[in-house]
């Protein structure tokens, strides 16, 4: 047989056993997560979807491993090559390009797993003992003002800064706040935050992961803070409880100032309320008319606090939640703040809900597995089966 003849033959040959071991590994490698979570996977979400730009490198694995090894293969000048044109032979010859296949499909399934699909699964109803509430966060200029006395237990909560510099009402509350939800299990949490106007950040929910997020990103300056609307807040706050099954509903509402924007009255607010059959339970932070609001640093780098008056309104706070038969504190400080919290969750009554819980199943170890064990495999051809000398 001419040599071309035979170049060209063989050349057939090896691209008919590479198609064979592509076929026959991918079939292998899919069996397992196919046959385990199939449906699942073909309609999961890829919650890392960067990382299947990976999958680019496939084809240049898949070369280097097969057609690519022949340009690396160790060569010898012979005077005649007569005697090799039958040559090499055997099984080991036609199965040289195996572990390049199998690396690559193994390299394209740890790819898939590192982009780590997700499958949401029906979610499930429950019966779960909690209440309904709707936290309402004062976003006003006021919160500024400094705050003493944090616990430690909520010092993760606050953002890093120079020590010296004393956290902000804003920072407690929204510490105390984090905290407070991370201590929930069976409680739907709200929460609304206001200024000159208020706004829904989260109707009542179970899902505390997102309430913590919210609540975290929550600074001055994202609404208007030039007054403080309390009527509106407490009238939105209640609105998202209007439909709420449960029989212990409450809105608890932390401000440092007095009601001096806004279309609602406190008063019809509080009215509204009782309508819902919510309680009130107000949580004043501060204890007078004037704080203390950092102005800059002095001449040796020390932080300088100015005294500002900020009208507080203790006695509507106390009107309002007597008129829905809840509970007004005032707080000094980070510690009476988070103490606050804590007497109002003991004092409201504990209800039965039915609970719509979303469980989300991570899919990426069905994809891994099957990954790993042919890379491993490609490993032990090379090194065994399939190795070359030199």
């Amino acid at each position: 047989m001419k040599p071309a003849v035979a170049a060209r033959r063989r050349l057939w040959l090896r691209l008919g056993i590479l198609l064979l071991a592509t076929v026959v590994s991918a079939l292998v490698a899919l069996a397992y997560p196919g046959l385990a979570r199939g449906d699942e996977l073909l309609a999961a979400s890829w919650q890392q979807p960067w990382a299947l730009l990976g999958l680019l490198l496939v084809p240049v694995l898949f070369w280097r491993g097969t057609f690519g090894e022949d340009r690396r293969m160790p060569r010898l000048k012979l005077g005649t090559v007569a005697p090799l044109l039958s040559g090499p032979v055997g099984a080991r010859v036609w199965l040289a390009d195996v572990p390049g296949v199998v690396r690559s499909i193994g390299f394209a399934l740890a790819v898939l797993a590192l982009a780590r699909p997700v499958n949401t699964l029906r979610p499930q109803v429950t019966e779960e003992q909690g209440i309904d509430m709707v936290l309402v966060l004062d976003l006003s200029g006021s919160m500024q003002a400094a705050i003493d006395d944090l616990p430690k237990d909520l010092a993760r909560y606050v953002p890093r800064r120079d020590p010296r510099i004393r956290p902000t009402r804003l920072d407690a509350a929204k510490a105390v706040i984090r905290d407070f939800v991370a201590r929930r299990k069976t409680d739907r949490i709200g929460v609304v935050v206001f200024g000159k106007d208020a706004y829904v950040l989260s109707p009542p929910t179970l899902d505390y992961q997102l309430l913590d997020g919210l609540v975290s990103r929550m600074e001055l300056k994202l609404i208007d803070g030039s007054a403080t609307a309390i009527g509106d807040a407490v009238g939105v706050a209640v609105a998202r409880l209007r439909r709420s099954s449960a029989t212990s509903k409450a809105v608890i509402l932390l401000t440092d100032g007095d009601n001096n924007a806004g279309a609602i009255a406190p008063e019809y607010a509080a009215h509204l309320a009782n309508v819902v059959g919510a309680k009130l339970f107000t949580i004043q932070i501060g204890d007078g008319d004037i704080a203390q609001v950092q102005d800059g640093f002095d001449l040796f780098g020390q932080p300088r606090y100015q005294t500002v008056p900020f009208p507080v309104n203790p006695a509507l706070l106390e009107k309002l939640a007597k008129q829905t038969g809840g509970e007004a504190y005032v707080t000094s400080d980070a510690r009476s703040l988070q103490a606050s919290f804590h007497s109002v969750l003991d004092s409201l009554e504990k209800t039965r809900f039915a609970a719509n819980i979303t469980n989300y199943e991570d899919l990426y170890r069905y994809l891994l597995l099957p990954g790993v064990l042919l890379l491993a495999l490609d490993a032990l051809l090379r090194a065994l089966l399939l190795r070359r000398f030199p």
